[in-house]
């Protein structure tokens, strides 16, 4: 008898998956390291640099809109510092030459994993087009590896499905009028309470000040998204929702790649998804990098 594939499930697999394979890199000692040696001052920044460095010499302001959610003041900083020193290329080689040890390092073995399926990953990748995809469309463009580096590839094919994601994500957050401050209280939807404290967190870590984050709280409370300062059952219900449209919208691609691969990349990838949280705990602190987290039961 055969079954029948719950692309859905499986997209929202691989999404998480893909954010444990990516998001410690933005916290990675080594990474940061490499950036500091091309004299950005103690590498700071590099949390975002090595995302916008393929974005080129885009404005501050260009920059806040592809990556929604960060306060423009801060990318204002981070790109100000990086420019004055170094240029996207050297960034670049420093993200690329920190992804197989610290692969290796947190995840023994995935790498090796990773390797054969970046051909069927490109494909998903590929399968694509770049219309209102900007962080997407820009990793796309990036000169790709060679044979002699799969694990590489593997990773950068990864990347970009990941950033597909994520402009997928804000396009539908855009059209329903949310705005960067709403998108980071909303996601508190996502997470377990208990360990972020507060609904209030991941708009805050995103460098926003009580003024936003009160006008974030009308806003969303105009939309019937939100009460008293709090999220609503109605603004959980609406960012479950969200995450289901994410979903339906990113599985053309995963489809593209494959069930085989892309049930091999979630196999491979979700026993080490404790490690990877825990590398991020250490390097980060504790509740950075929500995507990976989740709420009991989420």
């Amino acid at each position: 008898m055969t079954t029948l594939t719950d692309w859905l499930e499986l997209t929202a697999r691989a999404g998480r998956a893909a954010h444990d394979v990516v998001g410690w890199l933005m916290w990675d000692p080594p990474a940061i390291a490499r950036y500091a040696e091309l004299g950005v001052p103690n590498g700071a920044g590099w949390v975002v640099a090595w995302r916008l460095a393929p974005l080129g010499d885009v404005t501050p302001a260009t920059a806040a809109a592809l990556t929604y959610s960060i306060h423009p003041d801060v990318l204002a900083m981070v790109m100000g510092m990086y420019r004055d020193v170094t240029d996207g290329e050297a960034i670049v080689a420093a993200r690329d030459a920190s992804i197989e040890p610290g692969l290796a390092d947190i995840a023994p073995g995935l790498g090796e994993r990773l390797a054969p399926l970046a051909d069927d990953l490109w494909r998903g990748v590929d399968s694509v087009h770049h219309g209102a995809r900007p962080m997407f469309a820009a990793h796309r463009a990036e000169p790709r590896p060679g044979p002699d580096q799969p694990v590489l590839s593997a990773w950068r094919a990864i990347n970009c499905l990941r950033e597909l994601r994520g402009d997928v994500h804000w396009a539908l957050c855009s059209a329903a009028d949310l705005d960067d401050v709403e998108v980071g209280l909303l996601h508190s939807a996502m997470v377990d309470l208990d360990e972020y404290g507060s609904e209030e967190w991941i708009a805050r870590s995103r460098g926003n000040d009580d003024e936003r984050i009160a006008a974030g709280w009308r806003r969303l409370e105009a939309k019937g998204l939100a009460a008293d300062a709090a999220i609503a059952d109605a603004g959980r219900r609406f960012r479950h929702d969200l995450e289901l449209r994410t979903d339906e919208l990113t599985e053309p691609a995963w489809r593209a790649v494959g069930e085989k691969t892309t049930r091999s990349f979630c196999d491979a990838v979700e026993v080490h998804h404790e490690a990877f949280v825990a590398r991020i705990d250490a390097t980060a602190g504790p509740r950075w990098m929500p995507a990976v987290r989740s709420a009991p039961g989420g």
